[in-house]
């Protein structure tokens, strides 16, 4: 069982300030931003999630370290498909304002 997973920062949701989508080992979904509000997070940065929320901002070596340690630990499988479960809302197609 993951606790916190490494992701990597790839966009913004222009229509959600509280959201972002981020990159885990190629699955890419939306997370929770709004703890890390005041963090000053920027595309590229990396973020442990947990349960869909981004709980704090890491270095990109400490999440390289991290992915090393999960995969040693034969986890690395799960921590993908955990974030394939996450349920915030994708961003709209550019020009759709539907969610």
């Amino acid at each position: 069982m993951c606790l916190a997973i490494p992701a990597r920062i790839v966009e913004f949701d222009p229509h959600e300030p509280a959201l972002a989508k981020v990159d885990v080992a190629g699955v890419r979904r939306m997370v929770n931003i709004s703890l890390l509000a005041e963090a000053g997070l920027a595309q590229g940065d990396w973020v442990l999630v947990h349960v869909g929320f981004a709980m704090s901002k890491i270095s990109e070596a400490a999440a390289a370290e991290q992915l090393r340690m999960l995969e040693s630990l034969g986890e690395d499988r799960q921590a993908a498909e955990e974030v394939r479960g996450y349920g915030f809302a994708e961003p709209p197609a550019d020009g759709d304002d539907r969610r």
